[in-house]
């Protein structure tokens, strides 16, 4: 074994503050553990975003990758990306009541872009 380098085993001296814990209470403060570790991912998950994963998302509600492009330019060229682009396109079709598909489709024809602005950026 030449070459590698002989880690010193130090588990005991590494776990005597866990030694008095229940299993309840180590349960509890792994889950505790693992919430600190998370919650920064989960905060940069809500306020970073990319035009590559909106297109994702818009392809997953029904938009082809010609169409999501021009939706996502448009958030972007609004500064909308923040928001989300499916969630942009989802709130245009509930306050036009339409369908979210004609929604989008009329988005990349130019209109609702006031509204959807209004709506993220005016706080309606």
């Amino acid at each position: 074994m030449k070459g590698y380098l002989k880690r010193e085993d130090d588990f005991l001296t590494r776990r005597k503050h866990l030694e008095s814990l229940s299993d309840d209470e180590l349960k509890a403060r792994f889950w505790e553990l693992a919430e600190k570790i998370v919650d920064p991912l989960l905060d940069l998950a809500k306020t970073h975003t990319s035009p590559s994963v909106e297109r994702s998302v818009l392809l997953r509600m029904g938009f082809s990758s010609l169409e999501a492009k021009p939706l996502v330019e448009g958030a972007i060229d609004r500064g909308l990306m923040g928001k989300g682009v499916g969630h942009i396109v989802y709130r245009i079709s509930k306050e036009k009541n339409i369908t979210v598909r004609d929604a989008g489709l009329q988005m990349i024809e130019g209109k609702h872009w006031d509204d959807a602005v209004q709506i993220f950026k005016g706080g309606k």
